[in-house]
């Protein structure tokens, strides 16, 4: 592994420290008037989410970690394990719901998503930005509104409810943003 000094550690930079594999998530420099130059960094734990505070100081050394990054395919759903298979080797591999979240709901077969591999374990998963799905049901627009904007309740095809504008009816399909399932756009 690459060593990199302490004061090279900038927000996004992965390292192994303390046997455990860290993001940083901000860092300052900080010179004081006694004493050597160090960096105020921010660490969270890739894997279990915890956070840490650490001064490194310039002559410190510490292990770079770079993540592999492969496209997958998203190949069926098995009661909590999803299935996913390597586009370049056919390998398949196998993932806890909870290790997706709750994203999970918008995966659909064939849906290509981008795995973080370290060491050849899956850390990280990405789905795409957005999904076109069905309305199957909609509320009826409430005649006599304001005239301000307003949204009603649908249900999409995978169950889940979000607010849509009054045009949308079951039957339509419209694209919804996967990190916090709002409505975008009616799809073409």
């Amino acid at each position: 592994m690459p060593k990199i000094a302490g004061n090279e550690i900038r927000p996004g930079t992965m390292i192994e420290h303390q046997g455990g594999l860290w993001m940083a998530v901000k860092t300052q420099a900080v010179k004081p008037g006694k004493g050597g130059a160090y960096n105020q960094v921010e660490l969270k734990n890739i894997l279990n989410g915890t956070k840490l505070n650490e001064r490194f100081r310039s002559d410190e050394g510490v292990e770079e970690i770079y993540l592999d990054k492969k496209d997958f395919q998203f190949l069926f759903a098995s009661g909590d394990v999803l299935t996913f298979m390597d586009i370049e080797t056919y390998d398949q591999i196998e993932l806890q719901k909870d290790f997706v979240g709750e994203r999970a709901q918008f995966l659909q077969d064939g849906m290509k998503v981008l795995v973080q591999l370290y060491d050849g374990k899956p850390i990280g998963i990405q789905l795409p930005i957005q999904v076109t799905l069905e309305v199957v049901e909609a509320d009826p627009v409430l005649k006599g509104g304001t005239a301000a904007p307003s949204y009603k309740s649908a249900v999409l095809e995978n169950g889940m409810k979000i607010q849509v504008p009054p045009f949308i009816n079951a039957g339509s399909k419209v694209i919804v943003a996967t990190e916090d399932g709002s409505y975008v756009r009616r799809a073409e």
